[in-house]
């Protein structure tokens, strides 16, 4: 495939990643920088969260415009971040400027349940078996 359809085919993947999140708050897709926001605002944490080489292995699963919002900032030797869902959950407060209906526990949710749709299936319980069972708990 030329660069230009493997690009276009990237963006359509991000696209619909990007519209299952506005699909499941209702927003309207001239919302999209706050989708992006919630994407990201989800991503970060939970890429800390992962140990490197796992980090890695999901990070290759995410079409490439989200890839590169997804290692943005990205300190490896810094990782993995010990934090209890709560403190996740007050990191995603923190990094996502909008009030949400049900709160950043829903956002993590619907960020993550989004995200499953988009990676395999193999990969996304590669991720669960990685983190301690508590997060795990928070995975769909």
């Amino acid at each position: 495939m030329p660069a230009s359809g493997q690009l276009r085919c990237q963006r359509t993947k991000a696209n619909r990643l990007l519209k299952d999140v506005e699909e499941a708050f209702e927003w309207p897709k001239d919302r999209r920088k706050q989708s992006y926001a919630a994407l990201r605002a989800v991503l970060h944490p939970l890429r800390d969260r992962l140990p490197v080489e796992t980090a890695v292995q999901f990070g290759a699963q995410l079409p490439t415009i989200v890839r590169g919002v997804y290692y943005d900032g990205w300190k490896p030797a810094e990782t993995p971040v010990k934090m209890s869902n709560e403190e996740f959950f007050a990191r995603v407060r923190s990094e996502f400027p909008y009030a949400v209906e049900g709160g950043s526990e829903r956002l993590v949710r619907t960020v993550l349940k989004s995200l499953e749709r988009h990676v395999s299936a193999g990969e996304w319980q590669h991720l669960r078996s990685r983190v301690p069972n508590s997060f795990a708990a928070l995975l769909p």
